[in-house]
C-alpha cells in the first residue's frame, strides 16, 4: 500500500510509525483509518517486527477527527449521499483499534502532542503510552453530540478504573497530560523532547532482551485475562501456557544464556511457534 497520510520505519526489529499530516496536526481521516489497519496487519504479519512504536509528525499526536466537512462529519449516510442500514456500519476508529489489539506485538505510543477524541482513544489498545508533559489529551465526544468510540468504552474503565473513565468522558474536558500522570492512563509523563527517546528505549529493550513468542502469549495473557471471571480460571490458563513454553527452545535458551552470562539468541518465530491451542480465548467455554 502507498502511504500518503503515514510514514513506516523498520529498523533493528523496532518498526516506527508516524501519522503525517503535520499541517492538520495529524487529524484522522479514512485513508489515515485504512493505511494504520494495514500497517498494524503488517506488522503483526512479520517476524522481524518486535515492537511496534507509533508517534505524530510536527507538533501534535492526533488532533482528532478532521471536521473539516462540517457539521454532517459523523453522518456517513449524508456525507455518502446514500442510505446505510446500521447493520452495515462499523466505526473506523474502532477497526483501528481492534488492528492495534490483536497485533501479536507490543505497541507504544508515543503522544508528542495533542491527543483528542480519536487521537488518545486510538492509543487505549497499545500496551504502553508515553506522554508529553503539556500535551492537550480529551475524550471530547459529549462535547460533539456524540458518543465514545474505538472501543474505548471496553479499554477505558479497565485501565484508569470506572469512576475515573466517567469523568474524563462525560465531561468531555480537554486536559494537559501532566494533570493525569497519576491515574495509569500514562506509563510516562515527559517533556516533550524526551517521548520518542523514552518509547524507543522501551522499545530497544523489549527486542534485545526478550523472546517475541514469551512477549506474544505474556501480551495476550495480560489482555484477555481481564476477560476472565477470577484468578482460578486464570490459573488454568497461566498453567497451560506455562507447560508449553517450558518444554520450548526459548525456555531452554533464555535459562542457558543466563548461566552463560551471554546475552540469549531465541529461535522460536511467533507467526510459525504459538501453541496449538493459541488462542485459547476463542475456545468454546466448556
Amino acid at each position: 500500500m502507498e502511504l500518503t497520510q503515514t510514514e513506516y520505519e523498520l529498523k533493528d526489529g523496532v518498526a516506527l510509525i508516524r501519522l503525517n499530516r503535520p499541517d492538520q496536526l495529524n487529524a484522522f481521516t479514512p485513508v489515515m483509518r485504512e493505511e494504520l489497519i494495514h500497517l498494524f496487519q503488517e506488522a503483526d504479519r512479520d517476524d522481524a517486527v518486535r515492537v511496534v512504536v507509533i508517534t505524530g509528525n510536527g507538533r501534535a499526536f492526533c488532533a482528532g477527527a478532521d471536521l473539516s466537512g462540517g457539521g454532517s462529519t459523523f453522518d456517513r449516510a449524508q456525507r455518502e449521499g446514500r442510505e446505510i442500514r446500521l447493520s452495515e456500519h462499523r466505526d473506523g476508529g474502532g477497526q483501528v483499534s481492534l488492528a492495534v489489539f490483536n497485533c501479536r506485538k507490543p505497541v507504544i505510543a508515543a503522544i508528542n502532542g495533542p491527543a483528542v477524541g480519536i487521537g488518545i482513544t486510538m492509543t487505549l489498545p497499545m500496551d504502553i503510552r508515553i506522554a508529553a508533559i503539556d500535551a492537550k489529551i480529551g475524550f471530547v465526544f459529549a462535547r460533539r453530540g456524540v458518543v465514545p468510540e474505538a472501543c474505548s468504552s471496553w479499554f477505558l474503565p479497565r485501565i484508569v478504573g470506572i469512576s475515573k473513565a466517567a469523568e474524563l468522558v462525560l465531561t468531555g474536558r480537554i486536559f494537559r497530560a501532566a494533570e493525569e500522570a497519576h491515574s495509569g492512563l500514562f506509563n510516562h509523563v515527559l517533556p516533550p523532547e524526551l517521548v520518542l527517546s523514552k518509547a524507543l528505549s522501551v522499545a530497544r529493550e523489549i527486542a534485545d532482551h526478550t523472546s517475541a513468542v514469551s512477549v506474544t502469549l505474556s501480551k495476550a495473557l495480560l489482555w484477555h485475562g481481564l476477560a476472565e471471571g477470577d484468578p482460578q480460571s486464570v490459573h488454568l490458563i497461566d498453567s497451560r501456557v506455562f507447560f508449553w513454553a517450558g518444554k520450548n527452545p526459548d525456555a531452554y535458551e533464555g535459562v542457558q544464556s543466563f548461566l552463560e552470562k551471554r546475552p540469549p539468541k531465541f529461535p522460536l518465530s511467533p507467526t510459525k511457534d504459538l501453541p496449538d491451542f493459541y488462542p485459547w480465548w476463542k475456545e468454546p467455554k466448556v
